[in-house]
């Protein structure tokens, strides 16, 4: 009979940590001067992802979730772009709104019109056409 050799993996047990520990590492790892790796080696952590579940569930500071995006990218740059600047808009639109309440705002408590009327008049400077040469 031949003799065959049968290694087997030597794998520390799975261990549990505490609650208190658990947030004990995580405050550390939001601190600062550690990273994940160096936290794992010394406080002996097995477990490529472990602290960074801690994280999620006990940190104070956003983690997004692994694998998730924004939607999927589109492929035609321009309609992309179009998107951005229709965004852009928006955002734009619901600043003048907020500008023009607080104007109004002001004009009230203050007694004031801030804004200029459309009747004034325009510098002459402005409509004499340049001489052709």
């Amino acid at each position: 009979m031949e003799n065959k050799i049968i290694r087997r993996r030597i794998s520390s047990p799975c261990r549990q940590y505490s609650e208190s520990f658990k947030r004990m590492v995580v405050a550390e790892f939001e601190r600062g001067p550690l990273n994940k790796d160096q936290l794992q080696e010394k406080y002996g952590i097995g477990g490529n992802s472990r602290i960074l579940v801690w994280c999620r569930r006990y940190g104070k500071l956003h983690y997004p979730e692994k694998g998730i995006i924004n939607g999927r990218p589109m492929k035609d740059p321009q309609k992309q772009r179009i998107k951005e600047l229709e965004q852009q808009l928006k955002m734009e639109k619901l600043k003048v709104l907020a500008y023009q309440k607080l104007i109004e705002i002001t004009e009230q408590q203050e007694g004031i019109s801030i804004l200029k009327k459309d009747v004034t008049k325009q510098s002459d400077r402005l409509h004499r056409p340049t001489p052709e040469k």
